[in-house]
């Protein structure tokens, strides 16, 4: 008798610059040996935002293989906490009123389920059984609104406050991470973004896409092809076995 593979996740990214800016704040993490990605979207200006995504991409690019599961997910929360506590002392250490400050999403995949830890705006995404459904919440000012009914979702998107998060790797006091977890399915699909990608296009066309088996850099490729203000930063997933 023979036993079903559990469903194994390989993986692309891509990033861009986007249309409008000649730097970009945006890091990816690609550790398929770990089970771990990541998309971290940098902010504060003044090259500050590209430091704080590198800092965490760069950490998380240094933890080590082989560790089970639960500790491999301990291990990712004191990383990106250990990575917020500096950002707030060297942000300090430059004078007031500075900030390096980055959003975060992880993803981890390991024995046929998945957990998401994020800050910010950045997303994770799943599409299963055709339907592509966010799995983060935005830590954002417009999502707040949108959750208490003044604002709705089309609004949000083109507010003119819709780049306010209200968490970040090391902005604020202390760092949440929000986590989900789920059950991985075969034939699911899985993706990571920074804001650049859907505040430049639409969820009904990243479905489309995601159901035509496109993968980052052509996603990527059509946000910038749409004028994509922001940086744009996508990492797909899918499932194998």
């Amino acid at each position: 008798m023979s036993m079903a593979r559990e469903p194994n996740l390989v993986g692309t990214g891509a990033t861009h610059p986007g249309t409008v800016r000649t730097k970009n704040e945006d890091s990816l993490v690609l550790r398929p040996d770990l089970g771990l990605w990541a998309v971290a979207d940098g902010a504060g200006g003044h090259g500050a935002g590209d430091v704080a995504s590198q800092a965490v991409a760069a950490a998380l690019q240094a933890i080590p293989g082989g560790m089970p599961a639960g500790e491999l997910l301990a291990r990712v929360r004191m990383t990106v906490e250990g990575v917020h506590a500096d950002l707030q002392r060297r942000a300090a250490a430059e004078g007031p009123n500075r900030v390096m400050a980055t959003t975060v999403v992880v993803l981890l995949a390991r024995h046929g389920h998945f957990a998401c830890l994020w800050a910010g705006d950045s997303r994770a995404y799943l599409l299963r059984g055709g339907v592509l459904q966010r799995v983060t919440r935005d830590h954002s000012l417009v999502q707040e609104m949108v959750d208490q009914g003044t604002l709705t979702e089309e609004e949000a998107e083109a507010h003119p406050q819709a780049n306010v998060i209200l968490r970040a790797v090391g902005g604020g006091e202390e760092l949440v991470l929000d986590k989900v977890t789920e059950r991985l399915l075969a034939d699911d699909r899985l993706m990571l973004c920074s804001d650049g990608l859907f505040k430049a296009l639409p969820e009904s066309e990243l479905t489309q896409m995601m159901l035509a088996g496109d993968d980052a850099a052509a996603l990527v490729a059509a946000a910038v092809a749409r004028g994509a203000r922001d940086n744009v930063s996508v990492v797909t997933l899918s499932t194998e076995g």
